[in-house]
């Protein structure tokens, strides 16, 4: 049998939440995966080895998952097999500037958290802003939509705008699965 290896960089501050109390996060990772988790937490170093390759490829994006800000519970929906995660790199949308990197990531979060759980509300998807990155947890279909309102955002949509065009998908997206029924 092949061994296939991966080694994945995590922020040092969410290592402890990759082990889990007592080792419970990892260790439900590496059950569901059948992988093995062999953690640094010093560098925040994560090698991740097993025999399934498809095993493999969702502990590598549950732990990419949780190392960008998302819950372990959350991550853990990424076992789905219809489930995906896609990451939007703020750097693609503004320089290395500090205040602008601000700026955007409070535009997709909204004043108390409200237009980030209006798109989750409306693409039934989970977000996480966290460093330079903000990240979609979802089904394919709900989480492009949901990346899309994020990047209208960041390009300078209005809010307002973009609510409208998600709220215009999301009927659509209903009429579509009860006309497919």
């Amino acid at each position: 049998m092949i061994e296939y290896s991966y080694e994945l960089k995590v922020p040092k501050n969410r290592v402890a939440v990759i082990i889990g109390k007592e080792g419970s996060v990892k260790k439900d990772i590496e059950e569901s995966t059948k992988t093995k988790l062999t953690i640094d937490s010093k560098e925040g170093d994560i090698f991740v080895s097993g025999e399934d390759a498809l095993g493999l490829y969702t502990a590598r994006e549950i732990i990419k998952a949780i190392g960008r800000g998302f819950n372990p519970d959350i991550a853990k929906l990424l076992l789905k097999p219809d489930y995906i995660f896609e990451v939007v790199d703020l750097s693609e949308y503004v320089g290395k500037s500090k205040e602008a990197m601000l700026r955007l990531k409070g535009r997709v979060i909204g004043k108390e958290g409200k237009s980030r759980r209006l798109i989750e509300e409306l693409t039934e998807c989970n977000i996480s802003v966290f460093g330079k990155t903000i990240s979609i947890i979802g089904l394919p279909e709900t989480a492009a939509s949901a990346r899309q309102a994020v990047e209208s955002l960041l390009r300078g949509s209005t809010h307002a705008n973009v609510y409208k065009w998600l709220e215009r998908r999301r009927r659509e997206m209903k009429r579509r699965a009860i006309m497919e029924m």
